[in-house]
């Protein structure tokens, strides 16, 4: 038995857990059999891993052929050269147009209205009708003014019957009056008696004169009657559209009424006004001050159809301070209805044409940081960027002033994939590829 101050020599021993539990403490024979047990299934734990080791071999070389096969298809399926749609740079002429806002107006509009007063007997319109001018739309009660002419008539009959009696009267004086002045040269009557039958006389002149007058009161009154019966049946002005009724058959209407009957607008011919900015305006006045009659063309909202074609007519006499536009008026025959009063329209006013400009299609043009650039289609089938300048753009063209020759070809659809030098293929209208080696296309148009 050991001292206690004596120290144990480290053995392997010491290197063993402590702590035990109660059945292996009691039981040193248990614990020897569990360490053979967990010795006896190791090679277990080597098969699994080898098998883990042997399958990440397999997948391996599995997934580097697959990697292959598809980036061989991707490069099967990858175009050789880009396909683009071109088009020919050539010399044309291209129209110059002044583009401004405008609204159809009619060109006279008329509200009819009763010019006497009366009970409206008789509407012979229908609403929205093209009437005519001269033609028939309403009828007043004539029967106050035909009983109005018949009395003017009596009235002038009566003045007649006088002036007859006093021209009789005046005969009769006259008669006397020389009478009187033999009577008066023989000594036998006194000169009173003589200045007496001439005032007579006198008299009976101005009674004439008075009868006169009242034939011609008479006759006046005749001819306002006649005019009043006329008025009873109001006539179209001019020809056009005639809008709704406002009065029902059986009203009494009234000259002194603030709304009239209906209203006719003239739709053939028709106008229409628009702006145009200040700065606009010189060469439209100078063209109209040289006799020219300038083309106008009138379309819709999308400026897409166009609705009518006319003449300019006119340039208003001032411009307008506030947004520094003048107005213009245009004529349009109208012969379809095209045009509605109030409509609004876009203008196009042709005002000059430029001669052998050089032109290409407007989505040919790119835009990039240094400015306006086209894609060049080169003879070896290579794209080249050219920086162009642009001059005047009308529609779906555009002239070039500077940077291309006629004859180019530019790229006008799927310039969005290309760069400088890559090779493209130029579609045909039928949907396929000329390939590289086909060289210059015939101009097509887009």
């Amino acid at each position: 038995m050991k001292s206690p101050g004596t120290l144990d020599p480290h053995t392997s021993e010491a290197q063993e857990p402590r702590l035990r539990s109660p059945e292996t403490a009691k039981f040193p024979e248990l614990e020897a059999e569990n360490r053979k047990g967990a010795n006896r299934y190791w090679w277990l734990w080597v098969l699994v891993f080898a098998l883990i080791a042997y399958g990440c071999y397999r997948l391996y070389p599995y997934e580097n052929n697959k990697k292959a096969a598809m980036a061989s298809k991707r490069a099967a399926m990858r175009p050789r050269s880009i396909p683009v749609a071109v088009a020919t740079a050539h010399t044309g002429d291209m129209p110059v147009y002044l583009e401004g806002l405008g609204t159809v107006t009619a060109f006279n509009t008329v509200t009819i209205k009763t010019r006497v007063d009366g009970q409206l007997i008789n509407i012979a319109f229908r609403e929205g009708q093209f009437v005519h001018q001269g033609d028939l739309l309403a009828e007043i009660d004539p029967r106050p003014y035909q009983v109005a002419l018949e009395q003017a008539n009596g009235i002038l009959a009566q003045a007649k019957g006088t002036l007859e009696k006093d021209q009789a009267a005046l005969r009769d004086a006259e008669v006397n009056y020389e009478r009187y002045q033999e009577l008066y040269n023989s000594k036998i009557i006194a000169k009173q008696q003589l200045d007496t039958q001439r005032a007579t006389a006198d008299q009976v002149r101005g009674s004439i004169a008075a009868d006169q007058a009242s034939i011609a009161g008479a006759q006046a009154a005749i001819d306002n009657a006649k005019l009043n019966l006329t008025y009873t049946r109001i006539t179209s002005p001019l020809s056009g559209r005639i809008g709704l009724r406002q009065v029902d058959v059986g009203n009494m209407i009234h000259a002194s009424d603030a709304t009239g009957l209906a209203v006719i607008t003239q739709l053939q011919p028709i106008a229409a006004l628009f702006s145009l900015p200040e700065e606009q305006l010189q060469p439209v006045l100078q063209k109209l001050r040289s006799g020219a009659k300038l083309r106008t063309e009138a379309y819709d909202r999308t400026q897409r159809n166009k609705l009518a074609e006319g003449t300019l007519l006119t340039v208003d006499n001032q411009i307008d301070p506030t947004t520094g536009t003048s107005r213009l008026k245009s004529i349009f025959p109208n012969g379809d209805n095209a045009l509605f009063p109030n409509q609004f329209v876009n203008i196009r006013l042709a005002l000059d044409v430029k001669r052998g400009v050089l032109i290409v299609p407007t989505v040919a043009i790119q835009r990039g940081p240094t400015g306006t650039f086209v894609y060049l289609v080169n003879e070896d089938s290579t794209v080249s960027v050219r920086a162009v300048k642009l001059g005047l753009t009308q529609g779906n063209d555009v002239a070039i002033d500077e940077g291309l020759q006629p004859g180019d070809r530019v790229v006008v659809d799927g310039a969005e994939k290309l760069t400088e030098g890559i090779q493209v293929s130029v579609r045909q209208p039928g949907g396929g590829d000329s390939g590289p080696s086909q060289g210059r296309s015939r101009r097509r148009n887009f």
